[in-house]
């Protein structure tokens, strides 16, 4: 490992290629990237087209509704530019003639999807910036950043042809694919570096705060690389100094982006990167027992490094090549993000990141998101996954109660899978994914793309028998998991307890000054049945007369003052209550019936110590 470090000039030949993309920021805080693409050898009538969304999340983004002011000239001569339809262009001009391209793209987009630009920061996906030009994609393409403020520095994963001391020049790529699947940070950012098996890896942190365990957090991101390394190609680690192993990974390099700021959380896969928001809450502090918030900053960077292998090179069959004008449909994100979220928090078990008993928390919390869902029996995970386009990206009040999230649920197809597996003493989902591996990316760059039979038929492989039953009950119906049974036979216990007093009546609610507003009104639940609804404000409670002393309507600020209000759940002499909302300025009174029964959650505990392995496949030892 390394202290924190300014990129080295690398210079490997000049920066000539088929197409040219110079990128300038002259006034950060106009929030305007300045992108002239050159064209070596331009058709005569040169279509341009700017990729409507970004593998790894699947929504229609329309990047090209921050792109203004298009212009091309070409031998010192303006040419035509005509709009064909909302991510496309065409230039009139000759055939073989050096084109240029000149246009603005506005970046005030935080996420890791698109582009942002600021006095202090910018970064950007060149899927979001860089227009492809038709006909050209499979040719070498050049990012050049030769100009920024003062004391800023660049990172990303794109081989350096020329570059200064702080990284900014001339970055190559073979095709435009590759350009798009690279992101790009900019700005005056904390980096540190270590060796993985031998491949050097560099973990960059913009905005960080004052004071961070900067050591801590590189010794277990090394963990956790390494733990996954082996996990897809076996092996142990090696000395810090070591050489790279041969076939431990399927790239040379690898960089993390991490974004902090004051709240946010998420991530987007790339090839040889990785781009993380996170709060800076999750970051370690020196002399600070770590506690959850960074084990979710480190579930978070297992999760997004795991995909470096499974979903950016075990593609599946239907996002294979990238099209990136539309829409591009699989059924299988329930493996690629499902199964990747399994393993995230597992690695993290076996890297020594954490321990048996915060496995199980993490473990427990997908649980009782997916049993605190009602969609759940709508739903498919492969529906889910499917419908990615028009339903998870843009969830609403109904969303828990007609969709499941591929993710969660996704995880626990696999958990299942898992503990079937070593149960019946066949190896486990590991030797699963690893024979996927070899198959689909036998020299590790995809060769095939993955489809469900491919699934189905490493299951059986390793298995030793049809699993054609459990993938139509747990992937593509809406049964409930037989997570309970699994995990008993490998040593888990489920410990029950009464539920929030929201999920006893089937709500989700915000508390804030202003008192408690209903977001969510779950399917089946009492308060359903009462006619609560959505953005309803919850006022008061009215108390059945007579009830000693009791008796009368009582004003709520909180759902701490409605549970003090209530016996606890279950039966009991009180079977119905008032509840006094206020909707579109009016003043409701809804009956609202008390559960008759109690909601449970579950908590997990292991039924024997996590050391003794009740056989060679129990999976937390």
């Amino acid at each position: 490992m390394s202290a924190p470090s300014s990129p080295s000039a690398q210079v490997s030949g000049p920066a000539v290629a088929a197409l040219h993309y110079a990128v300038a920021l002259p006034e950060p805080h106009t929030h305007l990237l300045q992108v002239t693409l050159t064209i070596a050898q331009p058709s005569a009538t040169q279509t341009l087209m700017l990729p409507v969304w970004i593998p790894g999340s699947y929504l229609v983004r329309e990047f090209a509704r921050h792109v203004q002011g298009m212009t091309a000239r070409q031998s010192g001569r303006a040419c035509p530019v005509t709009t064909l339809d909302k991510h496309r262009w065409q230039v009139s001009c000759r055939a073989g003639v050096p084109l240029e391209v000149h246009y603005v793209v506005y970046a005030h987009d935080a996420s890791v999807r698109a582009a942002w630009l600021d006095a202090e920061r910018c970064f950007f996906n060149p899927a979001a910036v860089c227009v492809q030009a038709e006909g050209h994609a499979h040719l070498p393409h050049v990012l050049a950043l030769t100009e920024a403020p003062a004391g800023w520095e660049l990172a990303t994963a794109l081989p350096a042809q020329e570059v200064d001391a702080r990284g900014l020049g001339c970055y190559a790529a073979p095709d435009y694919d590759t350009l798009a699947d690279s992101p790009v940070e900019l700005g005056r950012f904390w980096s540190g570096s270590f060796t993985a098996h031998g491949i050097p890896h560099r973990l960059v942190i913009s905005q960080p705060p004052p004071s961070f365990d900067a050591d801590r957090l590189l010794a277990d991101t090394r963990r956790i690389c390494e733990a996954e390394m082996r996990f897809w190609h076996g092996g142990t680690p090696p000395d810090a100094d070591a050489q790279p192993s041969p076939g431990m990974a399927p790239f040379d390099h690898y960089l993390f982006l991490l974004h902090t700021v004051q709240d946010g959380y998420g991530g987007l896969e790339h090839g040889t990167s990785t781009a993380l928001i996170a709060s800076r809450k999750t970051l370690p502090r020196p002399g600070v027992r770590p506690g959850d918030d960074y084990t979710t900053l480190l579930g978070l960077i297992s999760h997004e490094y795991f995909h470096a292998w499974n979903v950016k090179r075990l593609r599946p069959a239907d996002l294979l090549p990238y099209d990136y004008t539309q829409e591009s449909y699989t059924s299988l994100l329930w493996f690629f993000e499902g199964i990747t979220s399994y393993y995230d928090d597992l690695l993290l078990l076996r890297a020594g990141c954490i321990d048996a008993a915060t496995y199980l928390r993490q473990l427990d919390r997908a649980i009782e998101q997916v049993r605190a869902t009602p969609g759940r029996h709508v739903q498919s995970v492969a529906d889910a996954s499917r419908d990615a386009w028009i339903k998870y990206y843009r969830p609403d009040e109904h969303t828990p109660n007609a969709t499941v999230s591929y993710y969660t649920k996704g995880a626990l197809v696999a958990l299942c899978l898992d503990l079937t597996l070593r149960e019946e003493g066949h190896a486990s989902l590991d030797d699963v994914m690893r024979l996927l591996w070899q198959r689909c990316c036998p020299q590790g760059h995809t060769q095939k793309g993955l489809t469900e039979a491919d699934v189905a038929d490493a299951l059986e492989t390793v298995g030793g028998r049809s699993f054609a039953r459990e993938l139509r009950q747990w992937v593509h119906g809406t049964a409930e998991l037989p997570v309970e049974k699994l995990l008993s036979l490998h040593g888990v216990r489920i410990l029950r307890s009464a539920a929030s007093l929201p999920r006893q009546w089937g709500l989700r609610c915000q508390e804030s000054p202003a008192g408690i507003q209903i977001q969510t009104v779950l399917r089946g639940g009492v308060a359903e049945a009462a006619g609560l609804a959505p953005g309803d404000e919850w006022l008061g409670v009215e108390l059945p007369d007579p009830l000693p002393g009791s008796h009368g309507a009582w004003r709520v600020a909180t759902l701490a003052d409605v549970e003090a209000l209530l016996p606890p759940p279950g039966p009991s002499g009180l079977r119905e209550v008032t509840a006094l909302v206020a909707r579109d300025r009016r003043l409701l009174r809804l009956p609202l019936g008390l559960p008759a029964t109690t909601v449970q959650q579950w908590k997990l505990g292991f039924s024997r110590p996590p050391g003794n392995r009740a056989h060679k496949h129990w999976p937390w030892a």
